[in-house]
């Protein structure tokens, strides 16, 4: 595999960042302040990027060769605790597998065993983030209807990301993930010493050891994962800010409407323009409601998702440090010991190609993932823009339709001056 780096995407200097600096994280561009670079036509834009988007996945479909869908899910409720199970199907045509078409049900807990299982024989390997356990941000109970919805989409992300995956897919844990109708008598094995390990006292443990050189290219890419850490979460801070506001302002335009259409009762000639008012708000507040919810839908998952593959990739850089810790901890050692040579001749042998196949796991991973991330964040984008341009250019006609109403005939002027 190639060792070839790429620089990192992000421009400018980190900042410490607070309510008002959140917006100036990214780098600005002024190429579309004269307007010389505003497409004549929103709409064709985004057709554009459709097609190049139904194109490309088209041809993912064509080369898939396993489906899985993650839907229908149940509570299940017993003396001690409450739960929900989601089906599982599999469609595929993988000789490994005994059959073409699968159908199981699965527990959040299920879920977590696959991915500590995956990150235990594969510990240089990126491991898509499951969601948090617990209640996510901006839902008020645990287990409702939209906190359910937001989590099987997760999870059907997450069993999709490792199925497209060249080495995770063919894993044989995933294999009775998705085929086994019981998983406990596998759960019972139990997962490996770093599996059981919190995140937390993992990262300890690899922090006691220091590193004498860590590769260039790793400490570029290191570099890259905290620069972009920070800035997608600047970028879902901000998003979720905004949501909360528009959620906010459409309460506000579902009490402002009500109030002209009372006022239009006390009034004589401007009874019509105050309802036509009413109507406007009223159709702008159900814009912006939808608009609302797509913004909930697709870009703060899509940011949420990569703010958690970002802990994720720091987690398997420490997991690399700490492998060529080893090997240098026992290099030492083979130097200072001379009546143990040849032992620790073994021992650092095998630690020094472990070290090997796990740099060059996470060379492979890193591009891998690095085009994962660009198409799903260039594709959530490119939703939000299309709805934005949606969204404004409905608003826009409810306007321009109150204007049109409201323009006096020329005759009908006439007709008032002579009146008057």
């Amino acid at each position: 595999m190639s060792g070839q780096t790429v620089p990192a995407d992000f421009s400018g200097h980190m900042l410490d960042l607070d309510e008002d600096e959140d917006l100036e994280v990214f780098s600005k561009n002024t190429s579309l302040a004269d307007g010389s670079s505003m497409p004549n036509s929103p709409s064709s834009m985004v057709n554009q990027y459709r097609l190049e988007e139904d194109e490309e996945e088209q041809q993912d479909i064509n080369t898939k060769d396993i489906f899985i869908t993650v839907d229908n899910p149940e509570s299940h409720v017993t003396a001690i605790e409450t739960f929900i199970m989601y089906r599982v199907l599999t469609k595929t045509t993988r000789s490994e597998f005994d059959s073409s078409e699968y159908e199981v049900r699965r527990r959040y807990q299920d879920f977590l065993w696959l991915r500590s299982r995956l990150e235990e024989n594969h510990p240089t390997l990126i491991v898509h983030p499951l969601p948090e356990k617990f209640v996510m941000k901006g839902m008020v109970e645990r287990f409702n209807d939209d906190f359910i919805e937001t989590r099987r989409k997760a999870l059907h992300r997450f069993l999709n990301k490792i199925s497209e995956h060249p080495v995770l897919s063919f894993s044989q844990h995933l294999n009775v993930f998705l085929t086994a109708q019981e998983l406990t008598s596998h759960r019972k094995q139990g997962p490996g010493f770093l599996s059981r390990m919190g995140e937390t006292v993992r990262s300890v443990a690899n922090s006691v050891r220091g590193l004498k050189s860590r590769p260039e290219e790793f400490t570029v890419m290191q570099e890259y994962v905290e620069d972009f850490s920070n800035k997608i979460c600047s970028v879902d801070k901000v998003t979720q800010r905004i949501i909360k506001e528009q959620r906010e302002y459409v309460d506000e335009l579902k009490q402002y409407g009500p109030v002209y259409v009372q006022w239009a009762g006390l009034e004589g000639d401007l009874g019509e323009p105050l309802k036509a008012v009413a109507s406007c708000v009223e159709h702008c507040s159900k814009e912006t409601e939808e608009h609302t919810h797509h913004l909930s839908e697709v870009l703060a998952p899509a940011l949420h998702e990569y703010m958690l593959c970002a802990e994720t990739l720091k987690t398997v850089m420490r997991r690399r440090d700490n492998i060529q810790a080893e090997f240098e901890a026992k290099n030492e050692a083979l130097a200072s010991r001379k009546g143990e040579q040849e032992e620790l001749q073994e021992e650092v042998d095998g630690l020094s190609d472990r070290m090997e196949m796990a740099n060059d796991a996470l060379k492979g991973d890193w591009s891998r993932w690095k085009n994962s991330m660009r198409t799903d964040l260039r594709s959530a984008f490119i939703s939000t823009a299309e709805k934005n341009v949606d969204y404004y250019e409905k608003c826009l006609a409810v306007w321009e339709s109150f204007l049109l109403s409201q323009k006096v005939e020329p005759s009908e002027q006439l007709d008032g001056e002579d009146i008057s």
